[in-house]
């Protein structure tokens, strides 16, 4: 166990996570960027600190990381009492979620973050990039496929059990940006880089990225947007890795 080498990329990474957070939001404090940009601006960089947890000599960094982040998001709210949180709150916050009082879609994106990290620490730290995989699609293609979607969408998608509209054009960038995404994961923890990770052929990478896109975009598309951030990377890590102890 490298203690050292541990903290010092423990503190590298909550410089960044807190830069990611405080940037957006003193540009939208400024005017210089609207709500909307600001939080998207928040979900794409910030979660990418997972990127940090298979290196870790001792993983359960990666747990309080997550765990400190969850619990700021819980505590960032419209009447916190303390002045940067209450901030965070009026720059990020949506309409949606005025009725729970907190920011109850970034609280569900650090949760699933938590969940899935502690998860493979407890039971397979030599494979973490099953939920860096889900993290990835949650960051990213979910971004993609929300700007997508806004910009581009045509065809709407309306399932009857969920409020949300999907479209196919997100949708697709989805899928397309989730098997990229996986692919990195995939091959360069697991084929390339495999410095602390079990070793995957490039064949398992791309049939893992495959399966992993795949079933993300079908449970995006039946995710209420205020849930997906917890619903896409759980259901869909949990449910591939699955697939492989078959």
């Amino acid at each position: 166990m490298n203690i050292p080498l541990d903290l010092l990329i423990l503190l590298l990474t909550f410089i960044y996570v807190f830069a990611t957070i405080l940037i957006p939001v003193q540009l939208k404090k400024r005017d210089k960027i609207t709500k909307y940009q600001a939080r998207k601006a928040v979900h794409l960089f910030a979660g990418l600190a997972v990127l940090s947890a298979p290196y870790y000599s001792w993983p359960w960094w990666a747990v309080i990381l997550a765990g400190s982040m969850t619990l700021l998001t819980f505590l960032s709210s419209k009447k916190s009492s303390i002045k940067q949180l209450k901030d965070l709150y009026d720059s990020i916050g949506e309409e949606a979620e005025e009725k729970v009082g907190y920011l109850q879609g970034p609280f569900h994106y650090c949760l699933s973050i938590t969940i899935l990290i502690t998860i493979f620490v407890i039971f397979a730290p030599d494979q973490m990039y099953f939920p860096i995989s889900g993290i990835l699609l949650m960051i990213i293609s979910d971004t993609l496929a929300s700007i997508i979607g806004k910009k581009y969408g045509k065809r709407k998608i309306k399932l009857p059990w969920i409020k949300t509209t999907r479209t196919l054009e997100g949708s697709l960038a989805f899928f397309i940006s989730g098997f990229l995404l996986c692919f990195f994961a995939f091959t360069f923890l697991g084929v390339a880089n495999p410095l602390t990770q079990e070793h995957l052929s490039i064949e398992v990478a791309l049939i893992y990225s495959l399966i992993t896109s795949a079933l993300a975009t079908i449970i995006e598309l039946a995710s209420p947007s205020t849930w997906d951030d917890l619903t896409i990377p759980i259901a869909t890590v949990v449910c591939v890795f699955l697939l492989t102890l078959i």
